[in-house]
């Protein structure tokens, strides 16, 4: 038997499985009308993991009654989820000025494959981002069971929905540092596509702090516009250098200028690696991946969002294909 797994919104929360499963026998005409049937993928969306929700702010994704019958119907006969393989994740997004609330998103990702087993963590200080692991933060892409089959083995079901759980529990965050809590609140879903460039891998723009007294120089220099002799005199010209400081500076410049050029190389010839061991299969499920963004329905007792939908869903996924 395979045991219902809480949901990271619940929390472990008990629950009976009897009590979610989807009663296929009518129902007598006197039952009252709160008596009312669960959906079969009624708790989808709870299932997958918020990430990067600060763990004291879970709680508010329940403040509302989110209706997510939009995601269950895409997986209905003639739905675009109908008879796909899908790895879902969840997020949430910043509350609008007139929602005071959290706004829980579900992304959809059509693909016979883990779009990917990685996941960035920012830093504390939000000074540098890391790919690790998943499972180094506990997290993986697991099989998620509609509520009516929850008495069946996950082998027996072979399940087209995957979900990216966590089984990483509130109870057990106050015998952790704190920089590991706040690494979960800084956890980006992450994708890598060698077939696509990335173009803030390959920015021609250059971000220049240069420790000048009494106050450092912010700037930034594109390897195709700027000339280093020019762009020198211009914060010359600005007062924002001294003439004593002109040479320190155009050498401090042309090594960042090097450092980018070196990256953008170093990118290209990791993509072009990457691409040349892909196989045929994988070229092909890059090629037909889809990605798909779910907002909760408009109900009488939700905040009305329908002003902060975003096909925008992180720097490393870009764009959604379809909002809903």
């Amino acid at each position: 038997m395979t045991k219902r797994k809480a949901s990271p919104i619940d929390d472990g929360a008990s629950t009976s499985t009897n009590a979610h499963r989807r009663t296929v026998r009518s129902k007598p005409q006197s039952e009252p009308q709160f008596f009312q049937e669960q959906r079969e993928l009624e708790d989808l969306w709870k299932q997958a993991f918020p990430v990067g929700t600060e763990w004291d702010q879970i709680d508010l994704l329940l403040k509302h009654n989110w209706n997510f019958s939009n995601l269950e119907d895409a997986f209905e006969e003639g739905g675009i989820l109908h008879g796909k393989k899908v790895y879902i994740f969840s997020c949430t997004e910043p509350q609008a000025k007139s929602i005071a609330t959290l706004i829980p998103v579900v992304i959809v990702v059509v693909s016979p494959y883990p779009p990917s087993d990685k996941i960035v963590c920012t830093s504390v200080q939000m000074a540098s981002e890391e790919i690790i692991d998943m499972k180094r933060m506990k997290m993986d892409w697991v099989p998620y069971i509609p509520l009516g089959k929850r008495d069946s083995s996950v082998e027996r079901l072979k399940t087209q929905i995957f979900v990216l759980g966590c089984v990483q529990r509130r109870a057990g965050l106050k015998h952790l540092k704190l920089e590991r809590v706040k690494k979960f609140e800084y956890c980006i879903p992450y994708i890598y596509n060698p077939l696509e460039e990335d173009e803030t891998e390959q920015s021609t723009i250059v971000d220049i702090l240069y420790p000048a007294e009494p106050e450092p120089v912010f700037c930034q220099f594109d390897l195709d516009m700027d000339e280093l002799e020019e762009f020198t005199n211009e914060r010359i010209s600005a007062e924002e250098l001294s003439e004593d400081q002109s040479d320190d500076f155009k050498e401090f410049v042309s090594k960042k200028v090097l450092e980018r050029k070196r990256a953008n190389h170093e990118e290209r010839v990791r993509r072009r690696i990457a691409r040349e061991q892909l196989s045929a299969e994988r070229v092909a499920a890059f090629q037909n991946m889809k990605f798909y963004k779910f907002y909760p329905v408009a109900t009488p007792d939700t905040p009305d969002i329908s002003g902060v939908k975003a096909a925008f869903i992180n720097r490393y996924y870009g764009k959604a294909h379809q909002v809903f």
